[in-house]
């Protein structure tokens, strides 16, 4: 898995007014769970540009006073207006823990319904899985040659090594629906073949 560096800071200070200037100067304060000790600290807004403007998902090494982390984001609260953040969440990872993340998906193949006019539409961008750090990969990559019109890809139906998917067993990952066009020419194939 991919992975970036952010540098931060100790926070000396805790509360309101202490984190209303942090904001004020640039900075987002953050905490840090899952270690020997909760560490909260504050970071410059630009280092989260690459962490939050992306569809991927990284491990995030956190420098705090010289002290590196690895960690996985957890939580990130943003402004209802602005939209930059305003808080964020960090949860120290461990080589022998599991951790559960959401990972991304991405399809691979021409599938069988679209090469028939259909659509294929991807019904979860991200699924949440549970394994050790070391297995969890950029992106989950799903097959979808073989799918035909009207068919789909549940989450019962994926299988990933050494990842355990969280999400509801039913759930619809990948979809080929009929497009309009199709269900017409279908509906004509129909009386021609009566």
């Amino acid at each position: 898995m991919k992975s970036i560096e952010i540098k931060g800071f100790k926070r000396e200070t805790l509360g309101k007014k202490a984190t209303r200037q942090l904001r004020k100067d640039g900075n987002v304060p953050c905490v840090l769970y899952g270690g020997e000790d909760i560490v909260h600290f504050y970071a410059p807004v630009n280092n989260f540009r690459h962490l939050f403007y992306t569809p991927n998902v990284y491990i995030v090494n956190i420098d705090v006073d010289g002290k590196k982390y690895p960690t996985i984001l957890k939580d990130a609260q943003f402004h209802p207006v602005t939209e930059s953040p305003l808080h964020v969440d960090f949860l120290q990872i461990h080589d022998d823990k599991p951790v559960i993340i959401d990972i991304p998906v991405k399809t691979e193949g021409f599938a069988k319904g679209v090469q028939s006019g259909g659509i294929l539409g991807l019904e979860k961008r991200k699924l949440t899985v549970k394994g050790l750090p070391k297995h969890l990969p950029d992106e989950l990559v799903i097959n979808v040659e073989d799918l035909d019109l009207g068919k789909t890809r549940k989450v019962g139906d994926l299988k990933f090594d050494n990842l355990e998917l969280l999400n509801a067993q039913n759930a619809v990952v990948v979809a080929v629906r009929l497009t309009r066009a199709a269900r017409a020419a279908q509906q004509q194939a129909q009386p021609e073949e009566e």
